[in-house]
């Protein structure tokens, strides 16, 4: 069996961990001090045999492909792949260090009605922003990798996880990914993965449009931070990451269904994907319903809140002023947007299911539509 640089860094952290001292991911300094420590040498290995006669990416799209996709409906064809982005405080002046970046594993079916939840890989081990947070019950994952980087453990980690899920709904799927170093073969009970050739690079529905419509909306999110109203500075760690989740939910199961059938994995193949706008409204049709519903004011029962009330009758001047010390004013933006942190705060602390996360991006997005 060749050995590879990422099996051995696999390797170590399950002996780190067998042995009681989960240290952080094996970078690849580690890597290197330990082939020089023993001498050794990675080299390419010998081609086996079919090596030389990869399918061609008209033989992949019109013979390979149809013949793996037959067993299976489109709700069952996953892809997942990587892609990066910068972090709120960084920008192009800055460089493109690994401090400065975070890797994204999207995952999603060909027709769009699941999404898997963002797996974000960054260069912190231990975020301070991330202490004393409920991390099993977010709508994102985070975890530290060498040079913010998806490594071959990681990505082990997430596939079994990604198994147990499709276990607990009972579905058989297939997982369609791109040959990589960081992407090992498991044979796994629920997934069947396949490796795209590399040849292959309009077989990638994630690169045809999906990731970059999700940067649009990370973008977009980002942008409409507003550091005077919020009475805060610049976004944390823990800022993007329920912004990348947002956005992550914004991408339409439409988008991702069409990005499908533009690399033939679908039952209407060769339909093109749409055009992409880089920043679209920030609420879906259904949002904006709701929307107008909570704009409605209700109807109340009794005399209008303004009728003209004399004061002869019956009401003493006592009770006017207690009355209008109980009007409460309006609270200004900062004191909502305030509210609303202290919300999520008690959400990240406390909640019991992801789900509660959607409703509070929700409420968020109605309030900055009236901001």
């Amino acid at each position: 069996l060749p050995v590879s640089g990422p099996l051995l860094q696999l390797k170590a952290k399950h002996l780190a961990e067998a042995l009681g001292r989960p240290d952080p991911e094996p970078s690849s300094g580690w890597l290197a001090h330990f082939g020089a420590r023993h001498n050794l040498a990675f080299k390419k290995p010998p081609a086996e045999k079919g090596d030389a006669e990869q399918p061609t990416a008209e033989h992949w799209a019109g013979v390979v492909l149809p013949g793996l996709l037959r067993s299976y409906a489109p709700s069952e064809i996953y892809a997942c792949g990587e892609t990066v982005v910068l972090l709120p405080a960084s920008s192009p002046g800055k460089g493109d260090s690994a401090g400065d970046r975070l890797t994204l594993l999207l995952c999603a079916n060909a027709d769009g009605s699941e999404k898997a939840p963002l797996r974000v890989v960054g260069d912190s081990p231990r975020p301070r922003c991330l202490q004393g947070i409920n991390l099993g019950q977010m709508p994102w994952s985070y975890r530290a990798g060498s040079l913010a980087g998806m490594t071959a453990s990681l990505f082990t980690e997430w596939l079994r996880e990604f198994n147990e899920g499709m276990q607990r709904q009972g579905k058989s799927v297939l997982l369609l990914l791109a040959k990589h170093e960081a992407h090992p073969y498991l044979q796994l009970s629920n997934v069947r993965m396949i490796f795209v050739p590399p040849a292959t690079a309009l077989a990638q529905p994630l690169d045809r449009g999906i990731a970059s419509d999700l940067k649009g909306h990370y973008q977009r999110r980002l942008l409409r931070w507003l550091p005077a109203e919020r009475g805060v500075g610049q976004p944390t760690l823990l800022d993007a990451l329920h912004m990348l989740a947002q956005a992550w939910g914004d991408v339409r199961p439409g988008l991702i269904a069409s990005c499908f059938r533009a690399t033939g994995v679908s039952p209407d193949a060769g339909t093109e994907a749409p055009a992409l706008t880089l920043a679209p409204g920030p609420l879906s049709q259904e949002q904006l319903e709701r929307r107008a519903l909570m704009d409605e004011e209700p109807e109340h029962d009794g005399e209008p809140a303004d009728a003209e009330v004399d004061g002869d009758e019956g009401t003493a001047e006592g009770e006017d002023v207690e009355e209008l010390a109980a009007v409460q004013p309006c609270p200004s933006e900062r004191e909502v947007w305030g509210s609303l942190a202290t919300l999520r705060r008690y959400l990240e602390c406390r909640a019991t299911s992801p789900d509660l996360f959607q409703a509070f991006y929700e409420l968020e997005d109605a309030v900055h539509m009236m901001s």
